[in-house]
């Protein structure tokens, strides 16, 4: 069993990690970070780099969390990446983070939490930062 929170380097993917490093740490299970891209771009703003991606790993260890960052580059959608990582490691959680968006916003571009929200077959705390 596990934690998995969905991360992107924004307020409200700083606020659901913290979320999830106190979720993980009350239930002492292990937090599964997952960081992906679509690959579409040639550079992803919400793709953690190599270096942000050693200091998210040295404040992970530092929390004491037992931990796994994923960054799958495999093209798939995030809410895809979220989900497959909490069925693979038997997530009892998942964490994401929430920004406001139009309604016009959700309909044209999708909304990753509300996919997250409604097909996962766990709880989902959803955080603001």
């Amino acid at each position: 069993m596990s934690i998995v929170v969905g991360y992107i380097p924004t307020p409200e993917g700083e606020a659901a990690l913290e979320r999830a490093i106190r979720e993980a740490a009350n239930a002492k299970a292990p937090l599964v970070v997952v960081n992906s891209t679509r690959g579409d771009v040639f550079v992803d703003q919400r793709f953690v780099q190599s270096d942000a991606a050693q200091a998210l790993d040295s404040r992970l260890a530092a929390s004491g969390v037992e931990h796994i960052l994923l960054q799958p580059m495999g093209g798939n959608d995030a809410a895809d990446e979220v989900l497959d990582a909490a069925e693979t490691h038997r997530a009892d959680l998942i964490v994401i983070g929430l920004r406001k968006r139009t309604p016009v916003g959700k309909l044209i571009m999708g909304s990753t939490a509300q996919r997250i929200l409604l097909q996962a077959e766990c709880p989902v705390l959803a955080v603001k930062a």
